[in-house]
């Protein structure tokens, strides 16, 4: 419900596709910094270029977003229908850029990793505002468009992002990549209080404090103990287990917790169904795929092959063109074969990609890499769509809301997981395949260069001539814990198709009438219209 006051229907009428332009700015800058800091990560870990970050801070570092990211966003959803959107829209703008800021100008791991916490933040306040008032500004004959013009920026963001960090590396310092969010962060704060009107749900739902605590901790501590043991190269450790063990029983409160309420911060119940379950399940595995592999592709592009950020950023673009190319056709797949199909075939073509990263050496042709981004982006572009239409599919019309949030959390604990488990299982075949090699080095030198290739590289800078035996040792060690982590991520991946196969809805169904405005009013959180 628009404010009466605020603006009149015929002004909000004819502002509504600059209202929109507003909007998809702000998911921009989102999307764009979550892309852009993957050709960062070698700069920030460089002791002297950047903040001399660790494998396992640099995980961090992208999963203190995504963890609180996905923790918040139905919370977000519910405090902006009692608030306001206009006024939650701007406070997470404001809130994105302060922790832009604070990124920018980190002057340790810790610091950064606590910045990009209160990003995340920020940024789930931001995301559900976006269609809630999508659905407030534009009338139900032009509502679809908008949103697929809306879920355009993600492409967009995927293809510019990489890009973009790798001319700000190019020409200034390494928190560039973050300081840039902070003039279109306030920009986009004084467009939206100019254009956007404001809207509240007169009937808001209530907020699960204790779930959303819940959550968060859980796989916080689940996280850290993965990390933790690809860290330490240990995995029967207290400090290692014991975290997983309690944020796996944090977790199975949380669940209990979930089917106990009225006003769930994650229907759980809705798992209930096995046809929604692999349809999210698959969201999260294909993610879960696609973060860990872009997480060490940037250290393989340069420091294995030796590109600069901006090449590396350049080499993604297959992967964005690809999937954009791809999404769009996914719909006519899924009418034609069925979500099964496509979905499976999705997943598939994914597996295949990470397989044969396994031909991917010191010297073999950069375009191999490319074509393999290419791949992996068709198969994402195909599943993806596939996956959320059985989403929706399985869910009553009424649900849809529900369900489009619930895609929107599984990429991001699927990214998140996978940056975790592929990064510890890529850092402990590291270290075991170098360890011969240091076992000449004073015992802190060894520590040192174990801990990742650019931790190892900088061990063999500070030991002038005698390290530059070090350099090939390194780049044979990380190609070959590459091998061993996209095969494990392929296995994964077709264990992930097989699912698929087995419990997605298969075959395509005649198109039925969608009442937008019931699905829209369902993702911000409002009641749906009864009939009768």
């Amino acid at each position: 419900m628009v404010e009466k006051g605020t603006m009149d229907a015929q002004m909000i009428y004819r502002r509504r596709w600059g209202i929109l332009a507003v909007l998809i700015v702000g998911l921009l800058a989102i999307v764009i910094d979550n892309t852009v800091l993957n050709v960062a990560l070698k700069t920030i870990a460089d002791p002297h270029a950047g903040l001399g970050a660790s494998q396992s801070q640099l995980e961090w570092a992208i999963n203190s977003y995504t963890l609180v990211f996905a923790g918040l966003l139905f919370t977000f959803g519910v405090v902006g229908d009692r608030i306001g959107r206009k006024r939650m829209l701007m406070i997470g703008l404001a809130l994105f850029g302060i922790g832009s800021l604070l990124s920018a100008y980190s002057q340790s791991p810790d610091q950064l990793i606590f910045a990009r916490a209160a990003m995340g933040f920020g940024g789930a306040a931001v995301m559900p505002q976006t269609l809630s008032i999508i659905s407030n500004v534009f009338e139900p004959a032009e509502r679809a468009k908008a949103i697929g013009i809306w879920a355009s920026a993600v492409g967009i963001g995927v293809a510019i992002g990489p890009v973009l960090g790798g001319l700000l590396l190019a020409h200034l310092w390494w928190g560039s990549v973050f300081l840039i969010n902070v003039p279109v962060t306030v920009a986009g704060a004084i467009a939206v209080a100019i254009l956007v009107p404001e809207s509240k749900n007169p009937d808001p739902g209530k907020i699960d404090y204790l779930g959303v605590l819940l959550s968060i901790v859980g796989l916080v501590l689940v996280v850290y103990g993965i990390v933790q043991g690809g860290d330490t190269g240990s995995w029967l450790r207290g400090d290692v287990l014991g975290p997983i063990v309690g944020g796996l029983a944090v977790l199975g409160f949380f669940t209990w917790h979930e089917t106990r309420i009225s006003h769930p911060s994650l229907d759980v119940r809705l798992f209930a169904d096995h046809r929604m379950s692999s349809s999210v399940g698959a969201i999260s595995l294909l993610f879960f795929g696609m973060g860990g592999v872009f997480f060490f592709t940037s250290f393989y592009l340069q420091n294995v092959r030796g590109y600069s950020a901006l090449h590396a950023g350049l080499l993604t673009i297959p992967f964005a063109a690809a999937q954009l190319l791809f999404a769009p056709r996914s719909a006519g797949l899924v009418s034609r074969f069925g979500a099964k199909a496509v979905g499976a075939a999705g997943m598939g073509v994914m597996a295949v990609a990470l397989a044969f990263y396994v031909v991917m050496g010191t010297s073999t042709p950069i375009w191999v890499l490319a074509v393999l981004f290419a791949v992996q982006g068709a198969g994402v572009g195909v599943a993806i769509p596939s996956a959320t239409a059985a989403v929706m599919d399985v869910l009553p019309r009424e649900r849809a809301g529900a369900g489009s949030a619930l895609t929107n959390t599984a990429r991001q604990v699927g990214v998140a997981l996978g940056v975790a488990v592929l990064g510890s299982i890529l850092a402990q075949s590291y270290r075991d395949q170098l360890r011969p090699t240091l076992a000449g080095l004073p015992s802190a030198a060894r520590d040192a260069a174990s801990q990742s290739i650019a931790a190892t590289q900088a061990v063999a800078q500070h030991l002038g001539v005698k390290g530059q035996n070090l350099i090939a040792p390194a780049d044979s060690a990380f190609t070959h814990a590459m091998h061993v982590t996209t095969t494990i991520g392929a296995i994964i991946a077709l264990a992930g198709a097989l699912v698929v196969v087995r419990w997605m809805p298969g075959s395509p169904r005649r198109p039925e009438p969608v009442d937008a405005d019931a699905e829209l009013r369902e993702l911000a959180g409002e009641p749906a219209a009864v009939e009768g």
